[in-house]
């Protein structure tokens, strides 16, 4: 049973340079229970950090059932990754409080959260207030024509810079750097090198990361958590290669 909570075990990693691991699930992309259980399985025998559990789309029915799943099946903490504000669901341990501030689209820096604000103050969940940023030349991503806003152009590291740094001022305790679900492209090790040299917040890195070189990378730029996704779902087995990056970079 989770005990810590999710934001303090993030932080505590952190003040002790552990990277973590994280695997995505979109219930969207679950053809069947067994794939589920399969992913499950593989998760722990990682021993995966986290398990964040959402998308861009979220249009089936099934995050209720993926989640009761996962909790079923294993003690590794669940987070909800919002794709809106109707998906939130208390049988999670976490939400990740969204707010998309490398866009300009009002809806996603407040507007939705306005209305979840209340389902949330009753959920149980522990809120974690999280800057999440768009990052890479790729507008064809579901995130980028979802959220109706342009990644932060690789070319330009200084405007994701800035960014982590005016999220972090306005209070968020999490700075998410995404290249977007099924990226081409991971996001480059300078630019995660440049942000994190700005943040006290733990930073979390996603997109794109479907190689042991780039998961490499992305630890030794400085995410403190990585996000997988995409790669899991197309070879199962690459999250037990993921975890094990993470478990050199911990040594």
């Amino acid at each position: 049973m989770q005990t810590t909570p999710v934001l303090i075990s993030l932080k505590e990693k952190k003040r002790h340079n552990k990277k973590s691991l994280a695997v995505l699930i979109d219930p969207d992309k679950i053809n069947d229970q067994n794939a589920l259980l399969n992913l499950v399985d593989a998760c722990i025998g990682a021993a995966i950090d986290y398990l964040l559990v959402g998308g861009s789309m979220m249009t089936t029915v099934r995050l209720d059932e993926t989640i009761k799943i996962l909790k079923n099946s294993c003690e590794i903490p669940v987070v909800l990754f919002p794709g809106n504000s109707l998906y939130i669901n208390k049988n999670a341990d976490a939400i990740l409080f969204l707010s998309l501030i490398s866009g300009r689209n009002a809806e996603l820096l407040i507007g939705q959260h306005v209305a979840a604000a209340p389902l949330l103050k009753d959920s149980g969940l522990e809120i974690i207030s999280t800057g999440y940023m768009l990052v890479g030349d790729d507008a064809t991503t579901t995130a980028a024509y979802i959220s109706q806003s342009f990644p932060i152009p690789i070319a330009k590291p200084e405007i994701a810079v800035n960014t982590a740094m005016a999220g972090e001022m306005l209070g968020m305790s999490l700075i998410y750097m995404d290249a977007g679900s099924g990226a081409k492209t991971a996001i480059p090790g300078s630019t995660i090198a440049m942000v994190k040299d700005t943040l006290s917040a733990p930073l979390i890195v996603g997109g794109g990361i479907n190689t042991i070189e780039k998961t490499e990378a992305a630890y030794q730029s400085g995410a403190d958590m990585i996000v997988i996704g995409t790669a899991t779902e197309q070879n199962v087995n690459f999250v037990q290669q993921a975890a094990e990056i993470r478990d050199i970079q911990n040594h």
